[in-house]
């Protein structure tokens, strides 16, 4: 715990200081994430030939944001589906491994990279997605810990219970209402609405990178970051719900996703 706490206290301040700045450093910090995830990846499920296929997910990921932040978001969508296409030629033993691992790695970096934007409506939005999920991380931690009771999923995640994703689910929808209110949004029921959703959309993509570990025999991603482990680790729930919001922003419609998201 005493680990876990001096990362974050590091990370967070971090993390929010680019988001704040945005451009092309918060770009590029999410870039950093997303070649990192491929490198955990690769380790975890101990794919041939890595170096050609580290390349090739590397340039999904930086292509991609590039265009992202010149505003093409089907040019990098495009660019994302191709390089994952060839990665599955490229270990054509472990195909179904080698695909995933670069729509993961674009998943975790490129989303929330269109969402940021430039404008205040998308810094609002990304601020939006932190809350939601941090907040669901937390609480669903201590929660379930606290009230214990009958697991989540015993088979991918013995320590998750149902309290706990109440207790976090509940505590999402208050920090990202807390959060839009603040910023400035009139109508706070969507609000709520989408921060359900995507509380529980991250508390399917932590299960889900719970059971590709099991699958894959390891506890962590990696020990990129003392007590939290890898990078994955820590955006597994973040990739999902940031994907997530994307889809629902697209599904709305607009030139603009973050004002898509937030203004129903």
């Amino acid at each position: 715990m005493r680990h876990r706490t001096l990362s974050a206290l590091v990370l967070v301040p971090l993390v929010l200081g680019v988001t704040v700045f945005g451009g092309w450093p918060f770009a590029a910090l999410w870039v950093l994430a997303g070649l990192a995830i491929l490198y955990e990846w690769s380790a975890m499920a101990r794919l041939g030939k890595r170096t050609l296929w580290l390349t090739l997910g590397a340039v999904a990921v930086a292509v991609g944001a590039g265009m992202l932040v010149f505003g093409s978001r089907s040019s990098a969508l495009g660019t994302v589906l191709g390089c994952a296409a060839v990665a599955a030629l490229l270990v054509p033993r472990q195909s179904v491994w080698s695909l995933s691992g670069v729509l993961v790695a674009a998943a975790a970096a490129l989303p929330i990279i269109a969402l940021r934007g430039e404008g205040p409506l998308g810094l609002l939005a990304v601020l939006f997605i932190y809350a939601v999920v941090w907040a669901t991380d937390i609480f669903a931690y201590f929660v379930g810990r606290a009230l214990g009771g009958p697991k989540l999923w015993p088979r991918v995640s013995p320590n998750k219970t149902w309290s706990g994703a109440i207790g976090g689910a509940v505590a999402g929808v208050v920090a990202g209402v807390v959060v839009v209110a603040v910023g400035g949004v009139a109508d706070l029921w969507p609000a709520g609405v989408i921060a359900l959703a995507l509380s529980a959309v991250s508390q399917a993509g932590d299960l889900a990178e719970s059971a590709v570990k099991r699958r894959c025999g390891v506890k962590d991603a990696s020990r990129l970051i003392p007590g939290h482990g890898g990078i994955l680790d820590r955006l597994d729930g973040f990739a999902a719900a940031a994907l997530a919001a994307l889809l629902l922003a697209e599904l709305h419609g607009g030139m603009d996703p973050a004002a898509a998201l937030l203004l129903w």
